[in-house]
């Protein structure tokens, strides 16, 4: 059935998307814009995907969310599944393998699988956003026909290879070295904390090769995960989202051929932070689908839960607390589809993006702190799944900028802004 919708919506896609972009409508500056902002202006072909995402979460991911959690497993099938529906390049384009969608579909998609399951939804975004986007925006036709069809069509996983031991936050300290020698790059070091690392078949890798030029000094790279002198470092013991695999990628004279570099030497920097732009848009989505799982279980569980001869959810106290967890998606979600709407229109976002990321991630850790309160012990428990939901939140806080960095980033803009 999922296939028979994704053919449905492939057939239509050319139209469906001149739909898209005509209800859109990106306005002069002067005259403000006219954004998205409610389910009934989404075009036919986003509705469509939602409800194939949702129907996927609900059958697929939600009922065995917990299981591969306490597994720490690798959810190998659905991945393939989602392969399959086109999630795994829903925004790249169809002569590239992807599912010739937009970043608004990314968003929608991403939301809906990660309220049924925060590993799969972090395993899909590291892929299609920090691994198939830069090919997208940097490579070569002959770069994006290697390292990209086949990853954009689900047929391989994909990684980015930025933070190490020694920089997070500080993205332009990378000590990771590349060194010519003849026809090849040969590089060296350690990179920490990359989701799909222990999966990635490949990975866009950023490493120093000048170091005398500092952040303008970084280079991008992309290397096959068999590549001699490439190796994983054990899988991370995480508090959340422990069905994805998040490793170390150590480097130790991994020679790769000048091709494999992408864009020109001393662009990594730039690729890394485009790159992170439309991230941020995954990770919110991520982060909003975690925040709506948290909301539905919260009221199923307040309606059902009798105290004082009535339904928890007849107290004021808990009426306030399911409005306000309301109240955060609502504006969250909008923030986000914003970002995307902006990025679909070639306009800048990366205020808008950093602006989404920070709300949902933090609204993600409010609502699951929040239903956790209102399940009372039933939620501090693994027999209901807000406890997970709110260890699968506090990542959103962190990875592809911190909240400190999405503030840094927001406030940076704003005052470029003001200063014209």
């Amino acid at each position: 059935a999922f296939s028979t919708m994704l053919s449905s919506m492939r057939a239509g896609s050319s139209a469906a998307l001149r739909r898209s972009h005509a209800m859109r409508i990106v306005v002069g500056k002067a005259a403000g814009r006219r954004f998205i902002v409610s389910d009934s202006q989404l075009s036919d072909e986003h509705k469509m995907l939602r409800e194939m995402c949702r129907t996927f979460a609900d059958a697929e991911l939600a009922p065995n969310a917990g299981k591969w959690d306490k597994a720490h497993k690798f959810p190998t099938e659905v991945i393939k599944q989602m392969g399959e529906m086109g999630l795994m390049g829903v925004a790249q384009p169809t002569d590239y393998g992807g599912a010739g969608m937009d970043a608004m579909a990314y968003a929608i998609s991403a939301e809906e699988i990660s309220r049924g399951c925060a590993s799969a939804g972090v395993i899909m975004s590291a892929h299609n956003s920090l691994y198939n986007d830069p090919i997208k925006m940097f490579g070569t036709p002959e770069q994006k026909e290697e390292w990209l069809t086949p990853f954009a069509s689900g047929n391989k996983l994909g990684s980015f290879a930025l933070s190490e031991p020694g920089n997070g936050s500080d993205a332009g300290a990378a000590q990771t070295t590349a060194t010519e020698d003849g026809d090849h790059w040969v590089l060296n070091g350690t990179k920490n904390w990359i989701t799909n690392g222990p999966t990635a078949d490949a990975s866009v890798v950023f490493a120093t090769s000048d170091k005398s030029l500092k952040h303008k000094g970084i280079s991008a790279f992309l290397v096959y995960a068999d590549t001699p002198g490439y190796s994983t470092g054990k899988p991370e013991d995480k508090l959340g989202i422990r069905a994805s695999g998040t490793c170390s990628l150590i480097f130790e004279d991994c020679r790769i051929p000048k091709k494999n570099l992408l864009g020109a030497p001393g662009m990594g920097f730039k690729i890394a932070m485009q790159t992170l732009d439309g991230g941020r848009i995954g990770v919110a989505a991520q982060a909003i689908g975690i925040a709506q799982a948290s909301l539905e279980a919260a009221v199923s569980y307040s309606q059902s839960r009798v105290a004082f001869n009535a339904p928890i959810s007849k107290l004021q106290a808990i009426q306030f607390k399911l409005a306000d967890m309301a109240l955060k998606i609502e504006a969250s979600r909008l923030l986000n589809w914003r970002a995307a709407q902006l990025k679909d229109a070639g306009e800048a976002f990366t205020k808008e993006a950093a602006m989404a990321k920070l709300h949902a991630s933090e609204t993600a850790t409010f609502c699951s702190h929040q239903a956790i309160q209102i399940l009372g012990g039933a939620g501090y428990v693994t027999d209901y799944p807000v406890e997970r939901y709110y260890r699968d939140a506090r990542i959103t806080e962190i990875y592809e900028g911190t909240s400190e960095i999405q503030r840094l980033v927001i406030a940076g803009n704003i005052l470029k802004e003001y200063a014209a």
